[in-house]
């Protein structure tokens, strides 16, 4: 299916604490796609209410995902448009109230080019985030999470400066930076912990001990409520 529109799931929990009748049904299974075009760069949104999101490097074209889910309308809704040399991609979860309860079955494994620019936008309510992103050519990423987990992995050849933004709700949210780029990391916790490896303290900030010699640098900016925050850079 290439990139026209695709429905998603209903989930049994809102973050709320409320309840909503799910109505499962048989595992279904859909692949989709983002051709190429002329675009120099591109911007992607992602937005998940509630369920399992992987995404890495390594499509052939723009974009190229499967869909696993057993609510038949609960697809995701897949757009993409261009404007002014650049495309845009948003992958989004309708509805309004997202849980995940019971035998309720959600993910999303997306993979995106690894020599086209992007800006990243990623929005999860509820459950977990692996994103992959070393191999890509970042621009920005931009990260909300509500209740769960995040697993971000940026080691690989860092091509450009980006900003990294994170901000983090109840949960715990993992970054694992690479040792050969430079690194500039804020962190803010709430309730939770921060752990670091690899970085060490200068006035408000963290640095690795490539940063001010290496050509490209993240700069890292995470913010979390209840939780843990790891910063890895080993």
């Amino acid at each position: 299916m290439n990139a026209k529109c695709l429905p998603l799931i209903p989930l049994a929990l809102c973050l709320s604490g409320c309840v909503i009748e799910t109505r499962t049904g048989p595992l279904q299974h859909d692949s989709f796609s983002v051709e190429r075009d002329a675009s120099q760069f591109l911007r992607v949104s992602l937005n998940m209410g509630a369920g399992n999101l992987r995404l890495s490097g390594g499509a052939a074209k723009f974009l190229e995902g499967d869909l696993d889910y057993n609510v038949d309308s609960w697809r995701p809704v897949l757009k993409y448009s261009t404007a002014a040399g650049h495309g845009n991609i948003d992958i989004s979860q309708p509805g309004a109230h997202h849980g995940q309860a019971g035998n309720v079955k959600y993910e999303w494994g997306l993979r995106l080019a690894n020599d086209v620019p992007l800006d990243l936008s990623v929005h999860f309510g509820a459950g977990e985030a692996h994103l992959d992103l070393g191999s890509l050519f970042l621009r920005s990423v931009d990260v909300e999470m509500g209740v769960g987990r995040l697993d971000m992995d940026l080691r690989g050849a860092t091509r450009r400066d980006y900003d990294v933004r994170i901000r983090g709700g109840v949960g715990e949210a993992t970054v694992r930076l690479p040792r050969d780029a430079g690194v500039y990391a804020k962190a803010v916790g709430g309730i939770g912990s921060i752990r670091t490896t690899g970085l060490r303290k200068e006035g408000d900030h963290l640095v690795n001990d490539a940063y001010d010699r290496s050509k490209a640098s993240i700069h890292l900016d995470v913010q979390g409520g209840i939780g843990a925050i790891n910063l890895l850079a080993d």
